[in-house]
C-alpha cells in the first residue's frame, strides 16, 4: 500500500490514535497514540486484519462493528466520511468510550487504495468524579478498582433521595454481581480475579453516563445508581451494562482470553425510600436474575 510519507509523520504526531487499512483490510500503520489509548503495540497490530476484531468496536445497544456494519469497509466503497460513538476493547479487558471517524484513502489517480481510522477517548471528566478526586481517596474509593466505595454511595444517594422527596424524577439503582467468579479465583488464581475485578469496574464505570455513580459494594459486587432515569429506560440500561461486560475480557495469553458476565437486578427510587430498602429490592432481583441462568437483568420499581 503506497500513501504519501508527509501524511504518516503528520498523523504519528497526533494525539488521537490513527491507524491505515488497505484493500485487503489489513493494518498497514498504527501510531502511537493507537497504542497508548488500546494498549496494544504497534508489533502487535500490523499485518492484522480489522475482520480479526481485535478491538471490537460495539455500539450501545451491543452491535459488534468490527463484524457487521465496519464503517471502514463502507467508506472504502462509497467514498463518503464516517462518525460514530462505540466502545472499543483495551487490551487490559474494560471497555473505553471513544468516537471515530472513517475515512477512504486514495492515491494520486483518486483510486481508493485503503481507508483510514482516527478515534479519541469521549469520556468527559464529570462533576460527579471531579468531586470524587477531591475528597480522600482512603475514605471514599475502593483501593483495587479506584471506584467509589459504601461511603461514596451513601453520600450521593442522599442528595439522591431528596430529590425524589422534592417530586423528581426517580433514580435507579442496579446491583451487580459477577457470575461464578469463585470458579475465577480457585481456577486462575487471586491475582487474576483482582485483574477481573478492575475490568469489570472499569467496563461498568464507562458504561454509564458522567453523572452516574458507579460503586464497589464489596467482594465481587457492584452498584450503579442512575439518576433521572423513568421506569421504561431501567431494563434498556441493565441490558446496556450486561452486554458491555459480556463483550470483554481479560488477555491471559498468546491463545487464551477470559471472559466473565454479570448478572443484574435493578429497582426504582420512591418516595419514602432510604438506601436499605432499595439495595434490598435490587438484591432480591439480582438473585432473580441468578436462579433463572445468570448473565441476565431483572428490574422492577
Amino acid at each position: 500500500m503506497k500513501y504519501d510519507r508527509n501524511l504518516e509523520n503528520f498523523m504519528s504526531r497526533l494525539d488521537s490514535g490513527v491507524y491505515f487499512l488497505n484493500l485487503e483490510r489489513k493494518v498497514t500503520f498504527w501510531n502511537r497514540a493507537a497504542e497508548l489509548l488500546t494498549g496494544y503495540s504497534r508489533e502487535r497490530v500490523l499485518g492484522t486484519r480489522c475482520s480479526d476484531n481485535l478491538l471490537r468496536h460495539i455500539t450501545a445497544d451491543g452491535a459488534q462493528l468490527c463484524l457487521h456494519g465496519c464503517p471502514l469497509c463502507a467508506s472504502m466503497a462509497d467514498g463518503e466520511v464516517r462518525e460514530a460513538e462505540v466502545c472499543m476493547h483495551h487490551s487490559d479487558g474494560n471497555r473505553v468510550p471513544i468516537i471515530v471517524w472513517a475515512a477512504p484513502l486514495s492515491d494520486e489517480s483518486g483510486a481508493t487504495i485503503g481507508a483510514i481510522e482516527m478515534f479519541s477517548d469521549r469520556r468527559e471528566r464529570s462533576a460527579l468524579l471531579a468531586k470524587l478526586e477531591a475528597l480522600s481517596h482512603e475514605v471514599l474509593t475502593d483501593p483495587l478498582t479506584g471506584l467509589g466505595n459504601r461511603r461514596f454511595l451513601q453520600i450521593i444517594a442522599e442528595s439522591r433521595f431528596k430529590a425524589v422527596e422534592e417530586g423528581g424524577v426517580g433514580f435507579g439503582l442496579f446491583m451487580a454481581d459477577i457470575d461464578h467468579f469463585k470458579r475465577v479465583n480457585d481456577t486462575y488464581g487471586h491475582a487474576v480475579g483482582d485483574r477481573v475485578l478492575k475490568m469489570v469496574a472499569s467496563t461498568l464505570s464507562s458504561a454509564v453516563r458522567p453523572l452516574d455513580a458507579a460503586v464497589r459494594w464489596g467482594g465481587e459486587e457492584f452498584i450503579l445508581l442512575c439518576p433521572n432515569v423513568p421506569a421504561e429506560k431501567m431494563g434498556e440500561i441493565g441490558e446496556r451494562l450486561r452486554l458491555m461486560v459480556e463483550n470483554s475480557w481479560i488477555h491471559l495469553d498468546e491463545k487464551k482470553n477470559l471472559t466473565v458476565t454479570v448478572s443484574l437486578g435493578g429497582a426504582r427510587a420512591a418516595k419514602g425510600d432510604t438506601l436499605e430498602s432499595i439495595v434490598s429490592r435490587a438484591d432480591k432481583r439480582l438473585y432473580e436474575a441468578k436462579n433463572s441462568g445468570r448473565n441476565r437483568c431483572v428490574s422492577g420499581e
